[in-house]
């Protein structure tokens, strides 16, 4: 009932269809509906799976599944509807212990093909080929970016997910998609975050947002100094986010 009323409001203007068969007999709310339910209550994460689970056990719920070919067909169409349905559900179901007022931000590697002369075969038009220098190894792959809300002793909430290739930097990446969407906010985030420039005073007056990040370390500067920085950082984790919350 949650897919319907979601499809009929919002969902429907992603992926309307302008054939005769604009009104298939098996709906994509059907379709999405099956997705979610096999992948959530049932742990199936490949769509045959899913495709044959609804077909041995919801036969009498959903009489006219169609084959598997046409479902993964159809499942793939509702993209841009499952990106919006992601975006609705974390807005719509942010637990109460959330600090609205505090942010975490990073990005990690997914890597959908590793080896030096294999071809990408999944996401051809969002992964690029790349070094990993930490494993030594060449890859395909995309970047996750992921700003979610802080929760004392718990793992952050997401607020926003955005995929990008990876020789995209960060930095840019959060200034295209949330840099002018979010406001009074302390955000905090890695080295590659920082930019005096762009966080300036006027920043903070005009959006109120703080970006903070840890010192950069300095190569003529001691020991001493380097271990003040990184007592300085640990402090404001400990103090905003709980001791074992990043």
């Amino acid at each position: 009932m949650y897919i319907c009323d979601l499809y009929d409001s919002e969902l429907k203007y992603c992926c309307q269809r302008y054939i005769n068969n604009n009104i298939p007999a098996f709906t994509d709310q059907k379709i999405m509906t099956i997705y979610l339910f096999a992948g959530h209550c049932q742990k199936y994460f490949e769509i045959k799976d899913m495709h044959s689970f609804a077909k041995e056990y919801l036969s009498s719920w959903f009489p006219l599944l169609p084959s598997y070919q046409t479902f993964n067909l159809r499942l793939n169409r509702l993209s841009e509807c499952f990106k919006i349905l992601s975006q609705r559900l974390m807005d719509s179901f942010i637990p109460d212990d959330c600090d609205l007022d505090i942010s975490l931000i990073d990005s990690m590697l997914i890597i959908t093909c590793a080896g030096r002369n294999r071809e990408a075969k999944v996401a051809r038009g969002v992964v690029n080929k790349g070094f990993c220098s930490t494993k030594k190894q060449y890859y395909y792959g995309l970047k996750l970016h992921a700003l979610a809300f802080s929760r004392k002793d718990k793992i952050p909430f997401p607020e926003s997910i955005t995929f990008s290739p990876t020789e995209d930097n960060d930095l840019t990446i959060f200034k295209l998609n949330l840099g002018d969407l979010i406001s009074n906010r302390i955000i905090f985030g890695d080295k590659i975050y920082s930019d005096f420039e762009y966080f300036n005073d006027e920043k903070k007056l005009d959006r109120n947002i703080e970006m903070l990040t840890p010192v950069k370390s300095i190569n003529e500067q001691s020991e001493q100094e380097k271990q003040r920085n990184k007592a300085f950082t640990i402090c404001f984790q400990t103090l905003f986010l709980g001791s074992d919350s990043l």
